[in-house]
Parts: C-alpha cells; sequence; structure tokens
C-alpha cells in the first residue's frame, strides 16, 4: 500500500486528506474503525471498485461516512486508488448541507453533491499526481468553506474543548465556559454538527482508546488511561463504535496506517512527512 499525504502548505483548516495506491491484486476486506470525523472517500480505482458494506446494504464507489457508521467494511479486489478525506465535525458542517443526514451511516458522494461529485471526480482521475490531486481537492472545499456560514463559536469551542480532553470532559462545564444552558448547547450542537455532546465525548474517548490498543496496549491499561471504568466497560464502546473486540481493533490495518496518513491527529503526534510512502499491511 503506498500512502501519500499533501504539502503542510496546502491544508485547510479542520480538514486532512491522504492518497492510497493499493497494488497487491488480491481480495481486500478492511474492517473501517470509527473516527471523530466525516470521510469523503473517492474511489479512484478502475473496474468493479470499491464497496462499502453497513447496515445490511452496500454503497459502491465514492461515498461520504457520517460519524458513528457502526460496523463498517470496505472491500475490494485488485489494484486501486482511494483518496480520503476527513472532516472534524466543524469543518463537515460548513461543507455539505445540513439537511441531508449523515450520522450513522454511508451515503453515496452523489447523493451529497449531485452533479459536482461526477465532475470532481472526472476532474481527480485526470490529474497527474497526487499533488495536483490535493490541490483540486484544496480548491473545492475551499470555495465550499466560503459559501456556507460556519457554526456558532460556543458550539466551535465545544468541539474543541472535548477533542482537546480526549472525551473527558463534563457537558455541565462546556455550557458554564461557553455561558449557555446545558439545553441549549445540546440542541445547537446536535443540530449543527449532528451529535450530541456527549456523544461526541464517548466518540473522542473511544478513538483515544483505539490508537492505544493499535500501539499495543494492553486493554487493561487502555480502560484505565481513557477513563473507562473497566475493561468491561472499554468492551462494550469498543463493540457499539466498531462492532469488534478490542482484540480486533488492536489489529485493525485501517489503524495502522494512521502514524503514515494522519501524523497530525496520531496518538504519538508524530512530525508530518510529504511525499509517499509504502506499507505492507498484510
Amino acid at each position: 500500500m503506498e500512502v501519500a499525504v499533501p504539502r503542510p502548505s496546502g491544508r485547510l483548516p479542520g480538514i486532512s486528506m491522504a492518497g492510497f495506491h493499493h497494488r497487491a491484486p488480491a481480495l481486500v476486506d478492511i474492517a473501517m474503525v470509527a473516527h471523530p470525523s466525516v470521510t469523503l472517500l473517492v474511489d479512484l480505482s478502475d473496474g468493479e471498485g470499491i464497496v462499502h458494506h453497513i447496515h445490511g446494504r452496500r454503497e459502491r464507489g465514492s461515498v461520504v461516512v457520517g460519524l458513528l457508521p457502526g460496523d463498517l467494511r470496505a472491500t475490494g479486489r485488485g489494484v486501486g486508488q482511494c483518496l480520503q478525506i476527513r472532516f472534524d465535525p466543524v469543518a463537515a458542517a460548513a461543507v455539505f448541507d445540513a439537511s441531508i443526514e449523515l450520522t450513522g451511516t454511508v451515503v453515496a458522494l452523489e447523493g451529497v453533491w449531485g452533479r459536482d461529485a461526477e465532475q470532481a471526480e472526472g476532474k481527480l482521475r485526470a490529474a497527474a499526481s497526487w499533488d495536483e490531486r490535493f490541490a483540486i481537492v484544496a480548491d473545492i472545499l475551499g470555495r465550499r468553506l466560503r459559501a456556507r456560514p460556519p457554526v456558532h463559536p460556543e458550539v466551535a469551542y465545544t468541539w474543541r474543548r472535548t477533542l482537546a480532553s480526549r472525551g473527558r470532559v463534563r457537558v455541565d462545564g462546556l455550557a458554564d465556559e461557553v455561558g449557555w444552558s446545558r439545553k441549549r448547547l445540546w440542541s445547537r450542537f446536535r443540530s449543527q454538527l449532528g451529535i450530541t455532546p456527549k456523544r461526541a465525548a464517548q466518540l473522542v474517548r473511544f478513538d483515544h482508546a483505539a490508537h492505544l490498543l493499535a500501539a499495543g496496549h494492553a486493554a487493561a491499561s487502555v480502560a484505565t488511561e481513557s477513563g473507562y471504568v473497566d475493561q468491561s466497560h472499554l468492551h462494550r464502546e469498543v463493540r457499539t463504535f466498531a462492532g469488534l473486540t478490542p482484540a480486533a481493533v488492536a489489529a485493525a490495518p485501517w489503524l495502522a496506517i494512521d502514524d503514515v496518513a494522519w501524523p497530525a491527529s496520531s496518538t504519538d503526534r508524530s512530525p508530518a512527512k510529504n511525499g509517499e510512502r509504502i506499507l505492507d499491511l498484510r
């Protein structure tokens, strides 16, 4: 698997990108582990392409994966390329139409962007390099960000505090910090980001725990460090968010590439590197 990342100068606030080139002519079947972001997957493969399996149905090709997708798998066969774009919930609210429900599901990209989806995919397929593709996406998303009103500053602040605390923060305390009632914060956060503050905190906490598991830490110590009551509590949350056991999450290829594809958000906070890396995920 070859992984390409954009240069730091080409990044947008709250948005990160990575390009993947799978060269092995074999079946790929990957469990996609939940992450505190809305994910846009642009399928640039030839032939049958990538198929996403969720809730007993299938979506083929380019898709938008909302927050809390649950048990989700991506399958495909042969050589293929994919551009993955992660939006934190605040950025996602500014890029995607709020009238389209994304939380808890996977939606075909054309169902979200209409004709723009086909045009964007065509430009990306015709691009000569990953750097050119990243530039095309930055231009498309930059125009969309400027065209939509941002979320309330209080909502954005609450998300940032939740992320910084790794999900270990009290909603009542956040409401006091922004000067809103708990009810008002809950309502605005849910309507603008598609998730409640409490559920957002649980998702962020799970993400931290999942990366600790992938780094080789024992489940018992991960439960303690991540703020779970005990190991059973961790097990239940992992099942809820990923449909997997902690052991399966620890071995998930989806997390094995994070230090390369998403260095700024990895547990170790590894420094970002430009260009491409080749990983063996067998």
